[in-house]
C-alpha cells in the first residue's frame, strides 16, 4: 500500500481505517524490521494529518512527533509522542478544542500517548528545566501544520543543546549510570528489559543526544545494527506477547525468536547480548571522552591566567612510558610513538597487561591500531606474550575493562580462537549472574586475589579463564573442557607438566564443591576418589583455590561460609591421604561424650532428647549461613526421620546434613538401641527456636497428634510460585560412589518446604534405613545425597536400589 493509498483510506475511513490498515501492515511477515517500522511511522503520519487538516487548524499551529515517534522507529506496541506547538496567535480555547480532535481518537483506539500543548518559548523552557524532555525534543519532526515553526523549534533546541552541553551531558551520564544501577546489563540478564537495561535503547538514544551537542562522538562501527537488531527484539517482542512491554522474560523469548526466524531462544540471546555489548563500549568510550573534554574546557581558563594573556608555547601533554611501546597519555593508556605493531606480536598483550596494572583504559585508537596491524604471535606463544597474559589476568578489577577493549576489536578471539564459542553464550541457570565469557573473566578477577594461597599463581589464573571454555560444546562442559584447556594451554607455551596440572584442573572443577556438599565426607571411598582424580597435592591447592573463585565468580547463592567450611574439610582429608595418611574406620568411632549422654536420658524417659546449640550465630547476609548443631537421642523406632524433618521444616529450618546412627549403649547405661540424629540446621530467617519448642513437637509428631503432612501441605499452598514457569520433574538416580558403607542415592528436585520429610516419608515406607543425607540448594534447585542401607545396615541390591529410586520419584512427583 503506497502513502497516498494509505491517506486516501484514513481519509474515507477514518480511525476504523488506520487501524485496519496498521493491523494488516504488523501482520504482513515479507516486510519487518526498519522498513515496517518506517511504513508504520509514515501510516501514523498520515492519519494523523488527516485528522489535523479535518479539524481546521488555526495558522501558526504544527503538529510534531518527538522521541522514537520522531525518530521514525515505531514498534507495533510504541506510545505516540506528540507536541502540538502553536506560536501563541490563536486563541486558547481554539487551541484546546484542536488538541481534544487529535487525542480522542488515538485513545479510541487504545494506543498509547504522550501528548503536550506548548508555544516555542514553552518547549524551550520546559526542555530546560526535564533533560528528558530535551532529549526527545532533539528528533522532533513535522507532521502536520506550520513546517517553519517545528524548524525553528529544531534549531533553536539544538543550539540550546550544544550551548548547555558541558553542563547536560554529566546529567546525561548521571541519568544513565542510575538506570543501569535500577535496571541491569543488558549484555548479562536472562530476562533483560532492552530499553532500560545498560547498553539497551535508552542508551543508544544518549549516544544519538552526545554527537548532536558536538562535544564528542561514540565510535560508529557497528553502532547502527546493534540499535537496529534491538529493535527488531522489541518488535518482535510485542508482536509475541500483544503488550507494549520491553522486558524480554524466559517464557516469551521462543515465541521471540521464531517471530525473528531465529533458531532457538540461546540464539536470540547471544543477539541481543552482542548488540548491548556494542552499545555499552560504544557508551563507555564516548563518556570517557565527554569527560575529558569537559575537564579540559574546565582547565583551559585557569591555564591560560596561570600563563598570561600574553600567552606562550602550547603546553605540550604528558606522556608517562608504561611498557615498551605503551605510555599513558591524558588518563588513557596509548601507544607510544616508537611502536610498531606490525613488527612486536607481543604489543596487544604488553599494552593490556600495562593498562590494568594502571587501573587505565585502553584508548580506543590504540585497540583498533592493535587490531588493524599487530604482528600475529607464533604458535607456541613466546614467553614474554605467556607472563602478559598472566599479568593481565592477575590485576584483579581494572581487568575487565581492559579485556572488555580487546573484545570489542575482536582481539581475544584471534588470540584464543577457542573463545569465540563461550563469546556471549547465556547461561540459563538462574544462580550464574554472568554470560559465560564474562564470568570467566570474573572468575579470573576472584583468582587474583587468591594467588598468594598458591605456589604457582599463573597456573590458577589461567585455569581460571579457562575453567568453562567447554560450555560452548554439547556434552559434559569439563571433560570438553579438559581437551580444550590442554591446547590453549600448549598454544599458549606452557610444557607437558604445567599443561596437565591446567587440564586436570579443568577436568575437575567442580570435584570439591559437589563433592564436600553431596557426599558423606566420613565416608574413606569419599576422600580417595577425590584423591585419586587430584592426583598431587599442588592441583588439589590449585583447585581449592579455583573453586572459592569459581562459586564467588558465580553470584551471591553459589558461594557461603557453610560451602567454604565444607570443602575445607575436604581439601584437608584429600591433603592427608595425598601425604600418605590413613583414613580412621567411621565404623569403628564411638559416640561423643555428649550423644552418649543424650541416649541414656532417652533410654531412661523413652522420649526424644534434644540438644541445639544456641549460641548466637554471627549476623550474615550469606544465603546459606553455616548453622548450628542439632543432637536428636530416642529409643529405635519407624517414622523417626519424617517425623524429625518435618518438625524442622514447620520451623523453618534448613536440613544442611543430617547424620542417623543406631547406637549400642554399655548394658550398664541402658537397654536397648539408641537413634542419634546428628544434623547441621540453619534457621531459614529470623532466630533459631527453643529447644523445648523443638521437643516438643516432636513428641506430637511421633505420637500422631501433630499432623506434619497436613501442617506442610498448607505452607506447600502458599509457597510462591513463579507464574509461567513449571518446574522440571524430580529425578532420582544411583550414584557410582563406590562406597562400602550404604548405597548412594542423588535426589535432583525443585526445592520446597518440607522436601526432606517427604524423602522421608518414602524411605519409610520402602523399608529402608537413612544413614546420612546432604543437602544442597541452589536457586530453586535442591540436589539431596542420601547413604542408605538395609534394616541390617547392609548394601542394597543393584535391581534393589533402582526400584528405590524410582520409587522415591513417584513419591516426590
Amino acid at each position: 500500500m503506497t502513502s497516498l493509498d494509505t491517506h486516501k483510506e484514513t481519509e474515507d475511513s477514518g480511525p476504523s481505517g488506520y487501524a485496519a490498515a496498521r493491523l494488516r501492515l504488523l501482520t504482513e511477515k515479507a516486510r519487518s524490521g526498519p522498513p515496517r517500522r518506517t511504513a508504520l511511522a509514515r501510516l501514523t503520519d498520515d492519519w494523523l494529518t488527516g485528522l489535523f487538516e479535518a479539524a481546521g487548524p488555526p495558522r501558526g499551529v504544527a503538529l510534531v512527533a518527538v522521541g522514537g515517534y520522531g525518530r521514525g522507529e515505531l514498534s507495533p506496541r510504541s506510545d505516540l509522542d506528540l507536541l502540538l506547538l502553536h506560536d501563541g496567535s490563536a486563541d486558547a480555547g481554539t487551541v484546546a478544542a484542536l488538541a481534544d480532535r487529535l487525542w480522542y481518537p488515538v485513545w479510541d483506539l487504545g494506543l498509547a500517548l504522550d501528548h503536550s500543548v506548548r508555544t516555542t518559548a514553552e518547549a524551550r523552557r520546559t526542555a530546560g528545566e526535564d533533560l528528558k524532555v530535551q532529549l526527545g525534543l532533539l528528533d522532533a519532526r513535522p507532521v502536520a501544520g506550520d513546517l517553519g515553526l517545528v524548524a525553528a523549534l529544531r534549531t533553536a533546541v539544538l543550539a540550546d543543546w550544544r550551548n548547555q552541553a558541558t553542563r547536560r551531558l554529566p546529567e546525561l551520564d548521571a541519568l544513565c549510570r542510575e538506570r543501569a544501577e535500577r535496571s541491569g546489563e543488558l549484555q548479562y540478564l536472562l530476562e533483560p528489559d532492552l530499553k532500560e537495561a545498560r547498553g539497551g535503547l535508552r542508551d543508544a538514544q544518549a549516544l544519538r543526544a552526545v554527537a548532536a551537542s558536538w562535544l564528542a562522538d561514540a565510535p560508529r562501527e557497528g553502532l547502527d545494527d546493534a540499535r537496529r537488531r534491538l529493535l527488531d527484539a522489541r518488535d518482535a517482542l510485542h508482536l509475541a506477547t500483544g503488550r507494549a512491554t520491553d522486558r524480554l522474560a524466559l517464557q516469551e523469548q521462543d515465541a521471540v525468536a521464531a517471530e525473528l526466524g531465529l533458531l532457538d531462544a540461546d540464539t536470540l540471546l547471544r543477539e541481543v547480548y552482542e548488540a548491548a555489548r556494542t552499545v555499552s563500549y560504544a557508551s563507555d568510550v564516548t563518556w570517557r571522552e565527554v569527560n575529558r573534554v569537559i575537564k579540559a574546557r574546565t582547565a583551559r581558563p585557569k591555564l591560560r591566567a596561570l600563563l598570561g594573556r600574553s600567552g606562550g608555547a602550547k603546553a605540550a601533554v604528558a606522556r608517562t612510558p608504561l611498557a615498551e611501546g605503551v605510555v599513558e597519555m591524558d588518563g588513557e593508556v596509548v601507544l607510544a610513538l616508537s611502536a610498531r605493531p606490525e613488527r612486536d606480536s607481543v604489543l596487544p598483550l604488553r599494552a593490556a597487561a600495562a593498562a590494568a596494572q594502571a587501573g587505565l583504559p585502553l584508548s580506543l585508537h590504540a585497540v583498533r591500531r592493535l587490531a588493524a596491524s599487530a604482528k600475529p604471535l607464533p604458535v607456541p606463544w613466546p614467553a614474554e606474550a605467556r607472563e602478559e597474559l598472566v599479568t593481565l589476568l592477575g590485576a584483579g578489577e581494572p581487568t575487565v575493562p581492559v579485556w572488555e577493549a580487546l573484545e570489542a576489536e575482536g582481539l581475544v578471539t584471534r588470540l584464543l580462537p577457542d573463545w569465540e564459542r563461550v563469546r556471549c553464550r547465556p547461561q540459563r541457570n538462574p544462580v550464574h549472574t554472568w554470560t559465560v565469557d564474562r564470568h570467566l573473566v570474573e572468575t579470573a578477577v576472584r583468582a587474583a586475589s587468591l594467588t598468594r594461597r598458591v605456589h604457582r599463581p599463573d597456573l590458577l589464573l589461567v585455569a581460571a579463564l579457562l575453567h568453562d571454555i567447554g560450555k560452548g560444546w554439547p556434552g559434559d562442559h569439563s571433560v570438553a573442557g579438559e581437551t580444550i584447556a590442554r591446547d590453549v594451554a600448549t598454544r599458549i607455551g606452557f610444557d607437558r607438566a604445567d599443561t596437565a596440572v591446567i587440564a586436570t584442573v579443568v577436568r575437575h572443577h567442580l570435584l570439591l564443591v559437589e563433592t564436600a556438599t553431596r557426599r558423606d565426607l566420613d565416608d574413606p571411598a569419599t576422600v580417595r576418589t577425590v584423591a585419586e582424580a587430584v592426583g598431587t597435592l599442588g592441583a588439589l591447592e590449585l583447585l581449592h583455590a579455583l573453586t572459592e573463585a569459581d562459586a564467588l565468580a558465580t553470584g551471591p547463592a553459589a558461594w557461603s561460609s557453610w560451602r567454604a567450611s565444607l570443602v575445607a574439610d575436604l581439601v584437608k582429608r584429600v591433603a592427608g591421604v595425598l601425604s600418605g595418611d590413613e583414613l580412621p574406620d567411621p565404623e569403628a568411632a564411638a559416640p561423643s561424650a555428649q550423644q552418649e549422654r543424650l541416649g541414656i536420658e532417652a533410654l531412661r524417659t523413652g522420649e526424644p532428647v534434644l540438644a541445639l546449640r544456641t549460641e548466637p550465630v554471627e549476623a550474615t547476609e550469606e544465603p546459606e549461613p553455616v548453622g548450628v548443631e542439632l543432637l536428636v537421642a530416642l529409643p529405635e523406632r519407624p517414622g523417626v526421620l519424617p517425623a524429625v524433618a518435618g518438625v524442622l521444616a514447620l520451623h523453618r529450618l534448613t536440613v544442611r546434613t543430617a547424620e542417623l546412627r543406631a547406637v549400642a549403649l554399655p548394658r550398664e547405661l541402658g537397654e536397648g538401641p539408641v537413634l542419634i540424629l546428628d544434623w547441621r540446621v540453619a534457621a531459614e530467617y529470623g532466630s533459631l527456636p527453643e529447644a523445648h519448642r523443638l521437643r516438643a513437637d516432636l513428641v506430637r509428631a511421633l505420637d500422631g497428634s501433630l499432623d506434619v503432612p497436613a501442617r506442610l501441605a498448607e505452607r506447600d499452598a502458599a509457597y510462591p510460585r513463579r507464574r509461567g514457569v513449571t518446574a522440571p520433574p524430580p529425578r532420582v538416580t544411583v550414584a557410582e560412589a563406590g562406597s562400602r558403607l550404604a548405597t548412594v542415592l542423588e535426589v535432583r528436585a525443585q526445592d520446597a518446604p518440607g522436601l526432606l520429610h517427604r524423602i522421608g516419608r518414602a524411605l519409610e515406607g520402602a523399608e529402608v534405613r537413612l544413614r546420612s543425607a546432604h543437602v544442597s540448594t541452589l536457586g530453586a534447585n535442591a540436589v539431596d545425597t542420601l547413604y542408605v542401607t538395609r534394616p541390617d545396615g547392609s548394601l542394597l541390591a543393584p535391581e534393589e536400589a533402582a526400584g528405590l529410586a524410582k520409587a522415591l520419584e513417584d513419591a516426590l512427583r
